[in-house]
């Protein structure tokens, strides 16, 4: 059995390969939406790409302020996947203790 290093981008790529068609569900005000695997993996590869033109590098820290969707999954693969330090924000602060936390971290 071959040692795989257990990282976040590992896990995507693992269920990428032995899940491919089994779906993530999740819900926004839009609707309910439904991607594979395979897709979530497709989407996390074109949001690292688009960080990296923003200017995104390794060991940059990025704020994430999102309900818990498939959009907050995505970039919970693609910042860490590309090198740079995820920062979750919980969105139900006070919008004082939201920009100190910001501000704080750098993101």
């Amino acid at each position: 059995m071959m040692n795989v290093p257990l990282t976040v981008g590992s896990l995507l790529e693992r269920a990428e390969k032995f899940f491919p068609k089994k779906q993530v569900v999740s819900r926004t005000l839009s609707g309910i939406h439904r991607f594979t695997y395979k897709e979530i993996g497709e989407r996390t590869r074109r949001l690292s790409s688009v960080l990296a033109k923003l200017g995104i590098a390794g060991g940059d820290r990025v704020g994430t302020f999102a309900w818990n969707h498939h959009r907050h999954l995505e970039i919970y693969f693609a910042a860490p996947g590309m090198g740079a330090v995820l920062h979750t924000i919980n969105i139900r602060l006070s919008p004082e203790h939201i920009s100190y936390i910001i501000n704080h971290a750098e993101d």
